[in-house]
């Protein structure tokens, strides 16, 4: 840190190092991070100081370093990219993480060289277009926004029009989507190797370019050399770039060829020592299509075939045999040989190619050139090549019996006959040679060779020289001579100066012996060479029959084979031919003309100077060809040349006189003239023609003084006359006058910068404005001098001469007429905006002169109001199809947005008021303002501009909101109070409100530094808006009733922009609009509801945070505390605040990724909210169809159902049209209701809920039904009978539910403090559910208790879950207490349509006996009550009502030997009817009650319940200890009979275990004391309806009546049905394991009976073991289980058989008639005397009733009858709440085997919870799965009068409890989800006839159980519980027309 002590200037430091900032006033900082230092200490300085500027001094005050833009913009973006590229990592984006770190220190190392400062000016400029293009690159991969840049360096948007700013963007977004393709390719070729295994020579390859098209190479060749391996022999020779290549080149036909030559003996296969003369022989060709190079991976190598020709006559023409695929002419030259090469296509310039391919560079790459030019030359381009291709010959035999093997050598002499050295070369891969030899064709008089040689003579050495070919014919024998028999020559340049012809040419062969001298040429030379060539009178040499055949062809820039062009350039030697030669100028090639270009210009001037009168328009009409000429796209490059010329070399100082002579004299002639073709060539020259004009008469004033000043002002004077004069002529049509104007002005604007430089700036503005003035006024919209004419005024505005503001005063008048034309009219409107692109470009920001405040109201009158008009109408139009001409489209429509915003930009207060008072009317005015707010709102679409053009969208919200300011006082001014006009003030404040809302203003979404430069150059222009919008509000007075409430949508959507002062200044608007509409209509009904409807739409979208929840409320309630509507507006903001909360919760859930609870769960609450409290049917419906998808994205199917049955249920069977909604399309009301009722059944089939499935089938087969749609019908019932079968056949598992309380204030509003009861997916056990819990709330704490949490847990900050698992209390006890019913039927009653859920937690009350624990054990029973019953629309509901009651120890000792007695008979049945796989579940039950019972078990009640002191002090509970003495002894008989079955079906192997069983059995009797069974229990026989043995029981007194258990709450827990289901904890006896060993199944800890948690111990984590002191009523996780026992179980239950398909057997004998049945009944009256019993099912049967013939299976309750058009509905609850007399069943005969009672549910092996005894010796309590039912005792009581003492004790606020329940559920919950009417009569299901007595010979009988006195008498007393009434249903609205 610095200590101050003097005062120091302003500078900028730049840190670097980090520096934590630790110490005390220490300021921390990261390297790049400025600081401003105002004070320095001396002392060592560990920051760097440099200067800067400030600029906006104060709080957001910008520090600018004086140092290079691109080092601050370099600095600023890696900045930004830091922190971005560290989120690549974290997002797994490797591939760019990489790259952007590669290009990151790439950017910093040209940053520290830019810094160093030691580079060049070319070197700076390299770097930094390097640095950018980096730059740009980095911020287009990570979104960032376009930068405009001029010279490399960032541009001020305020510093530069926006029109320019637009075009800087544009020509970078162009620059980056459509790159300029290249115009020139090259091609580079690395040679690799010959792979060949016949090799052994060196070799030669030729590379070369040809056209297959033509026949012909387009390239030199290449040569390399290859050594005896098949590699180059010189690496750094072995590549090349083959140069100019043209578009036209790359297509299909254009080849690669490579020759090989080998360097060996004449026959391959010869012997090393027959000869050791070197001969050059053809070995093999290769091709490649350059097409192919376009397509593969231009960096892979490539191998190529070789082949080889079969004749070697045919080898000229080998590549163009395999081209056309001749395969009879050529064969692969080897198996294996291939010729290795590496292909690139390169494209553009090649230094440019030279820098960016270093690498590839740095090889030694050599040039190979085109054949001829390339299609651009370029000025001072020097070459001087000679290319000579050895065609073929024609030799004799030369007295040789076999032909010759022929060898050419070439040789370059000079004109002296010397050899020069070098000048021969074979290709461009090596160096060039003195002499070249030819290979060698074995045996062959006609050899044709194709080889080309190329000869870089000088151009200073051309004249003279000569190249001789030598013929040797090469012998094969020992020697291998190669003697010399001939040679030819040619001369390269002929005596008149011109060089040798192109093309072929017929060499002489001159014979000659081995030791003729050819070393004097002078000899040889005088013959003749060519035989094209001779005079008439040589016969000799014409006789000769050898020839020899060359193709020449030159490319030079210095030397000509044109004869007109040498005697045009010697015109003087021959002054007579000087017509003819420049009539035959315009025949000579243009690259001959432009290879000398300067001298044929000096030769044409130095002519015009000495015969003016003679030759002067021959001269004009030459000039004028050369400079058309250059007009050509080859030639135009010499332009420069030409440029220069004019001005360094032109030396015709008289000439002007007579070239603006000639001129006039054309232009004079334009109008009579017919041909007007050369006319317009004359004119198409005028730029260049002015040129010499100019430059002539400069020269001459610099000669004589300015002398003839005037004449030559007349002259022009008078030429302009003459051009206006021919513009002026009018034609009916497009003819060959217009032709001739358009050629002019397609040219006159090059002519202003010529006549400058002789005439002032007024003067040259006066000519072109005259000029452009005689054109005619109107013309055809077809005529093409209109586009011409717009083009010319483009080039004026582009011209020097408008860009100086003294000419632009003279031209702006003629520029703006011709624009507004052309912009009326819609014409050309991409040339017009072009042209005010350039005139407003030159308008900058803060110039303030007169002149330019002059032209700024000029540009304003005459084209603001026609630009607006254009906007808005090309922005209405379709976009055209093509891609061209949609880019043409946005580039029109982006240039003339720029215009108007740099004319608006322009604007001050001055140009305002004199804009607006210009309008006459209101009306237009009004138009006006209408017309500017649309394309205002135009230019706000994110369309406009691209997505990256932040900078343009940032000066068009500037330019909008400063305008808008202006116009606001003009709106405030004349449409207020009378004059107020709705429209305009509407398309205001929609105006305002969407520039509010736009993205591009959003700072919360910026970077912090991007954000901070938005609010140092324009701050926050939302909030300046906003405050606009607040004040012309308050202008409004009474008139806001017209934008009630239509705009209160757009309104709070601009207060949930997160920007707190834009809230605080909007939010109180909604006070003002609630303050009018009450005083309008008493209420503000209207402002509620679209608050309403639009708040969900715009929070679904995103918007809005609890800051806002809070904001909103807050300032609204104090805005209304002095109202006098305060109660009304208090309880609307409260709404909305709820509202919101609500949508914030669901909005936060929807971001996560997977549906979850919490996202349902969120649904349910705001779907319930719209229904009940804000009644928003349409919205209601929405959020139902939401949570229908989410529900089937969780595959709820079942939930999913019930979901959509809500909108079902608002629909009737009627034919009311409704309209199309969501996805629904416009139906009547009867089809959708047919819809969704086939959708829900479709649900409930794949939820497995086939019963409600049914009764939708009954429903909607019953409305085909009166339809007579017997197709329809047909095919419902079929599903109806489908489902039934599913019902019977599919396997289902039976969900867990679990109790889950959510507590702490960090929870959704939804969850907060709330406890819910949630159903479980299958298989899903209490520690799955929890810690799937614990996954969705990530940040919870799990409680690890089940007690009620204090009001600390309530208020935390943080979350708390809280999670145990429940029982269901099942309500439809009529189908669980029916005996024949399937348990695949009850199974679904059981755990379906469930409203109440158990918790029982064990607890001990006074002194533990440790000996004993069992006298203290209590049960605090927890019954849970929801609002809706389960399952529903959702996996949860919310706990509505809790009530608790103890349990004492001995009724919870009765409980729990009851249950245990139910599953011994579930279990004896199943294994009687042989429903079980196998008789484990049977054994490991007997094993389990027996060992417990003999290791103390039931001693242990004994010793707590029947001794004297229990007895003495508990008088009341006498009854109670006779019932569970009675249960004891009806378990031990039980046992009995269930080993009797057991050694029935026991197999061979388990024997010794049963024989154990039946030894404890025996243990087991003598420690309780029985000896034989009581009376009532031997004397009956025993009775097997259903399979299990059955006792009657005596009369006593209830054992769980109120005097027996001490009441908690408002209900015992007689008014519970309890269903036992245990804790996933468990302890199994040593027997119980011993049972596992044996049979192979491992006993679950689901399958066993399980201990309860204690109060102190977890019920949320399996890691706690549970008390022994304890006992489990938690439910068992047995259904559900994928354990195996739980296989075996389900299968089990799968194959139980109803008893029409049970087998007749001794348990289950035949059906007996009617005699036996009354027989059977009377025995059993008058011995048993039974007596109506609250604990069996036949307790509302008559026992005279007749049985029916067959068995019915009730699977659902039974259809009711329709009356009418009655609708049926699915009835969550399924509740019996009909009394008797209104609802009589039918008598039937009492069953002795029925041991269920009412308040229990039979307990089949899947709901049982273990199969070991029902007390253990530590004591465990279980509790029964059903203990009593709320609601009026069963059908057909006949009850007795209760004790008088037991109604007191009866709980006295159960009735208004239930009041209570009815009435909230009649004013806040939803319809229930039912298909059952509740009042529906159920049709009688008669049970199944008694079966015989089993014969004695089979187990020994067990007498049934004691009758009781039902408990249900009391019950009867008491009228409030026989007459409940059914829980509510509201009535179902009407939907709207949805």
């Amino acid at each position: 840190y610095c200590e101050i002590r003097r005062f120091a200037c302003f500078s900028d430091v730049s840190v670097l190092a980090s520096f934590r900032g630790t110490v005390q006033h220490g300021l921390p900082l990261e390297i790049g991070d400025t600081v401003q230092i105002l004070e320095k200490c001396e002392g060592i300085i560990y920051i760097h100081l440099k200067s800067a500027d400030i600029k906006n001094k104060g709080q957001f005050e910008t520090v600018i370093p004086n140092e290079d833009s691109v080092i601050t913009e370099m600095t600023s973006t890696l900045r930004d990219w830091g922190s971005m590229w560290k989120q690549l990592y974290v997002r797994n984006e490797g591939d760019l993480f990489h790259r952007l770190w590669h290009v990151m220190n790439e950017i910093l190392d040209l940053r520290r060289q830019v810094l160093v400062g030691h580079l060049t000016l070319d070197r700076m400029r390299d770097v930094k277009q390097h640095i950018t293009a980096r730059l740009d690159w980095g911020n287009e991969q990570l979104g960032l926004d376009l930068v405009p840049r001029r010279d490399f360096g960032m541009v001020d948007p305020d510093e530069i029009s926006v029109t320019e700013l637009y075009r800087l963007m544009e020509h970078r977004h162009r620059k980056k989507e459509t790159p300029v393709p290249a115009s020139t390719h090259h091609l580079f070729v690395q040679a690799k190797s010959l792979m060949s295994t016949n090799l052994g020579e060196e070799l030669e390859v030729f590379f070369s370019i040809y056209d297959g098209r033509e026949g012909r190479p387009l390239s030199e060749r290449f040569f390399v050399r290859l050594n005896k391996n098949g590699v180059p022999k010189s690496p750094e020779r072995q590549c090349t770039l083959f140069v100019d290549l043209g578009s036209s080149d790359l297509r299909k036909d254009v080849y690669v060829v490579a020759h090989i030559i080998r360097i060996g003996r004449m026959g391959a296969g010869e012997k090393k020592n027959v000869c050791s003369v070197q001969y050059r022989r053809p070995f093999g060709c290769a091709v490649v299509s350059i097409a192919d190079l376009l397509t593969a991976d231009s960096k892979d190598d490539h191998l190529l075939k070789v082949y080889a020709c079969n004749t070697e006559s045919e080898w000229y023409q080998i590549h163009e045999n395999i081209i056309r695929k001749a395969n009879a002419r050529y064969n692969l030259s080897g198996s294996n040989t291939g010729l290795s090469v590496s292909l690139q296509l390169l494209h553009g310039d090649v230094e440019q190619l030279r820098r960016e391919f270093m690498v590839l560079f740095s090889r030694g790459v050599s040039v190979t050139k085109k054949l001829g030019f390339s299609d651009i030359i370029m000025p001072g381009e020097m070459r001087n090549d000679l290319y000579i291709t050895l065609e073929k010959g024609e030799f004799e035999k030369g007295g040789k019996s076999v032909a010759r093997n022929v060898e050419i050598t070439m040789y370059a002499l000079d004109i002296d006959g010397q050899i020069l050295k070098g000048q021969v070369a074979a290709g461009s891969g090596e160096p060039g040679a003195d002499e070249y030899h030819s290979f060698v064709l074995y045996h062959n008089n006609s050899p044709r060779w194709a080889e080309q040689i190329k000869l870089p003579i000088p151009v200073d050495m051309f004249r003279g020289s000569h190249v001789r070919f030598e013929f040797r014919h090469c012998s094969t024998k020992d020697k291998g001579e190669k003697k010399l028999f001939g040679f030819s020559f040619v001369p390269l340049m002929q005596e008149d100066g011109r060089t040798l012809p192109d093309g072929t040419h017929e060499l002489i062969v001159h014979k000659c012996e081995e030791n003729t001298n050819l070393q004097d040429s002078a000899r040889y030379l005088k013959l003749p060479c060519s035989k094209g060539n001779l005079p008439g009178n040589n016969q000799a040499v014409k006789g000769n029959k050898e020839s020899f055949w060359i193709t020449s062809f030159l490319c030079s820039t210095k030397l000509t084979q044109n004869g007109d062009m040498l005697d045009l350039l010697k015109w003087r030697a021959h002054p007579e031919r000087i017509g003819d030669c420049l009539s035959k100028l315009k025949e000579i090639d243009g690259s001959e003309i432009v290879k000398f270009l300067q001298d044929t210009l000096d030769t044409l001037f130095g002519i015009l100077d000495e015969g003016a009168q003679r030759y002067g328009l021959k001269v004009f009409d030459s000039l004028v060809h050369i400079i058309n000429l250059l007009q050509d796209s080859k030639f135009q490059h010499f332009k420069p040349v030409m440029d220069t010329y004019i001005e360094s070399h032109f030396a015709g100082a008289l000439s002007y006189r007579d070239l603006i002579k000639v001129l006039k004299w054309y232009v004079d002639r334009i109008i009579e003239a017919e041909h007007q073709e050369h006319i317009r060539q004359v004119l198409k020259a005028t730029e260049y023609i002015f040129k010499y004009i100019i430059q002539s008469r400069r020269l001459f004033s610099l000669a004589t003084g300015g002398q003839n000043e005037e004449e030559f002002r007349c002259c022009i004077h008078e030429l302009f006359m003459s051009i206006r004069f021919f513009l002026s002529q009018e034609s009916s049509g497009p003819g060959p006058m217009n032709q001739t104007q358009v050629v002019f002005l397609q040219t006159f604007p090059a002519v202003y910068s010529e006549l400058l430089k002789l005439f002032s700036v007024r003067e040259v503005a006066t000519f072109v404005r005259e000029t452009l003035g005689s054109l005619p006024a109107t013309l055809h919209s077809d005529c093409p001098l209109e586009a011409v004419k717009l083009q010319c005024i483009a080039k004026t505005v582009e011209s020097q001469l408008y860009i100086n503001p003294e000419s632009r005063c003279i031209l702006l008048p003629v520029v703006l007429r011709l624009l507004q034309v052309h912009m009326q009219e819609q014409r050309d409107l991409v040339m017009c905006a072009h042209i005010l692109t350039s005139m407003l470009s030159l308008l900058k920001k803060d110039d303030s002169e007169q002149p330019l405040l002059e032209e700024v109201d000029l540009i304003v009158d005459s084209l603001l109001g026609v630009l607006l008009r254009t906007i808005l109408e090309i922005t209405n139009r379709p976009q055209p199809a093509g891609n061209t001409l949609r880019l043409q489209y946005q580039d029109v429509t982006g240039e003339f947005v720029a215009c108007l915003l740099a004319l608006l930009r322009q604007m001050s207060d001055k140009h305002y008021q004199k804009l607006l008072q210009c309008f006459t009317s209101k009306d237009d005015l009004r138009d006006f303002l209408l017309q500017i707010f649309t394309v205002f709102r135009i230019l706000i679409r994110p369309e406009m501009f691209p997505k990256d053009w932040t900078v343009m969208r940032l000066v068009t919200n500037n330019v909008i909101i400063t305008t808008v300011l202006y116009l606001s006082d003009a709106l405030r001014k004349n449409y207020l109070n009378e004059k107020f006009d709705y429209k305009v003030w509407d398309s205001y404040f929609y105006l305002a409100v969407i520039f509010i809302n736009q993205p591009c203003l959003q700072l919360e979404s910026f970077s912090s530094s991007k954000r901070k430069k938005v609010l140092e150059k324009y701050g926050d222009m939302r909030v300046m808006m906003g405050c606009e919008i607040f004040s012309m509000w308050q202008n409004l007075g009474e008139h806001k009733l017209n934008f009630i409430p239509a705009m209160i949508g757009p309104f709070l959507e601009v207060t949930l922009v997160p920007q707190p002062d834009l809230r605080n200044v909007m939010i109180p608007i909604f006070h003002d609009m609630m303050d009018w509409e009450q005083r309008r209509s008493g209420n503000f009904k209207q402002v509620e509801a679209k608050l309403i409807d639009k708040l969900d739409s715009l929070m679904s979208e995103g918007k809005g945070d609890e800051t806002y929840r809070e904001l909103f409320n807050s300032i609204l309630l104090k805005k209304i505390e002095r109202e006098t509507w305060r109660e009304s507006g208090i309880s609307l903001i409260a709404t909305v605040t709820r509202l919101m909360e609500r949508l914030l919760d669901y909005r936060d859930c929807m971001k996560l990724g997977e549906v979850d609870g919490k996202k349902i769960g969120c649904t349910v609450s705001l779907l319930n909210f719209y229904k009940t409290e804000l009644n928003k049917e349409e919205m209601y419906i929405r959020y139902i169809h939401k949570l229908y998808d989410l529900h089937l994205k969780a595959q709820n199917y079942t939930e999913a159902s019930y979901t959509l049955l809500l909108y079902d249920e608002l629909l009737e069977w009627s034919e009311r049209p409704l309209r199309e909604f969501l996805n629904y399309p416009m139906q009547t009301e009867w089809q959708r209701k047919e819809y969704l009722h086939l959708t829900i059944i479709q649900n409930f089939d794949r939820g497995k809920c086939w019963e409600n499935g049914i009764l939708l089938c009954r429903e909607l087969a019953d409305q085909y039904e009166s339809y007579y749609d017997y197709r329809n019908l047909s095919k419902m019932r079929m599903m109806e009978a489908s489902l039934y079968d599913k019902i019977m056949d599919q396997q289902r598992l039976e969900p867990e539910f679990f109790r889950i309380g959510f507590y702490g204030k960090k929870f959704p509003f939804f969850l907060r403090n709330k406890e819910f009861v949630c159903r479980g997916h299958d298989y899903e056990r209490l520690e799955a559910f929890q810690q799937r819990m614990l996954n969705e709330f990530p940040h919870a704490i799990a409680m690890q208790h089940a007690n009620q949490p204090d009001q600390t847990i309530y208020q935390a900050d943080a979350q708390y879950l809280q999670i145990y698992a429940v029982s269901p209390i099942p309500e439809s006890q009529d189908v669980l207490q029916r005996d024949g019913v399937p348990d695949n039927i009850k199974s679904f009653y059981k755990v379906n349509h469930i409203w109440k859920f158990r918790y029982d937690r064990p607890f001990h009350k006074g002194t533990k006996d440790k000996e004993n624990e069992f006298k203290s054990l209590w049960v605090e029973r927890t019954t849970l009550t929801l609002v809706q019953s389960l399952p529903g629309i959702s996996r949860w509901f919310e706990v509505e009502k809790r009530e608790l009651v103890e349990v004492s120890p001995l009724e919870n000792a009765i409980e729990v030997i009851e249950n245990k007695n139910l599953q011994l008979r579930t279990l004896i049945t199943q294994c009687q009817a042989r429903q079980m796989q196998n008789i484990n579940p049977l054994t490991m039950c007997l094993n389990g009650v027996i060992d417990a019972a003999v290791n103390g078990g039931l001693a242990r009640y004994q010793e707590a319940f029947f001794v004297k002191d229990y007895i003495v002090n508990h008088p009341e509970d006498g009854d109670k200890i006779g019932r569970l003495r009675e249960l004891m002894f009806e378990q031990a008989h039980i046992l009995e009979f269930g080993l009797a079955v057991h050694e029935k079906f026991v197999p061979q192997d388990m024997r010794p275990l049963h024989k154990k069983l039946v030894d404890q059995f025996h243990l087991m009797k003598s420690s309780l004391g029985i000896q034989e069974f009581p009376a009532y229990v031997r004397a009956s026989p025993i009775h097997f309806t259903n399979g299990s043995p059955r006792t009657c029981r005596n009369s006593v007194p209830n054992i769980l009546s109120p005097e027996g258990a001490r009441l908690v709450a408002r209900r015992s827990p007689l008014t519970y049905p309890a269903v036992n289901r245990y804790s996933s904890s468990s302890l199994s006896s040593q027997a119980s394991n011993e049972v596992s060993n044996i049979t192979g199944q491992s006993e679950s800890s689901d399958e066993v009976f399980n201990m309860q948690p204690s109060p102190s111990t977890s019920s949320l984590s399996s890691n706690h073991s549970a008390s022994p002191n304890v006992t489990s009523s938690a439910p068992s996780s047995a259904r559900g289980s994928p354990q195996l026992l739980d296989k075996h179980k389900h299968s089990r239950d799968n194959a139980c058989l109803s008893p029409r398909d049970r087998p007749c057997s001794a348990i289950y004998p035949n059906p007996l008639d009617s005699t036996q049945v009354t027989l059977i009944h009377v025995l059993y009256t008058e011995v048993v005397k039974p007596l109506p019993s609250s604990w069996s099912l036949d307790s509302g049967k008559d026992a005279n009733a007749q049985l029916p013939d067959k068995f019915l299976v009730p699977p659902v309750p039974p259809r009711p009858h329709r009356s009418g058009n009655k609708r049926i509905t699915l009835s969550a609850t399924f509740r019996c709440r009909t009394n008797i007399s209104r609802n009589p069943a039918p008598p039937f005969t009492p069953s002795p085997t029925e041991c269920h009672s009412a308040g229990l549910v039979s307990n089949s092996p899947v709901l049982s919870g273990s199969y070991s005894s029902g007390i253990s010796s530590l004591s465990r309590c279980s509790v029964s799965e059903a203990s009593g039912t709320e609601g009026p005792p069963m059908l057909g009581v006949a009850s007795d009068p209760p004790p008088p003492h037991t109604s007191s004790h009866l709980p006295t606020s159960a009735s208004s409890g239930s009041d209570e329940l009815t009435t909230r559920r009649e004013n806040k919950t939803p319809p229930p989800y039912s298909v059952y009417e509740r009042t529906n009569p159920r049709r009688p299901v008669p049970l199944p006839h008694s079966l015989s007595i089993p014969p004695p010979t089979e187990p020994p009988a067990l007498p049934p159980k004691p009758h009781q006195l039902r408990i249900a008498n009391k019950l009867d007393s008491d009228p409030r519980r026989l007459e409940q009434p059914p829980r509510p249903r509201p009535l179902p609205r009407k939907v709207s027309q949805l």
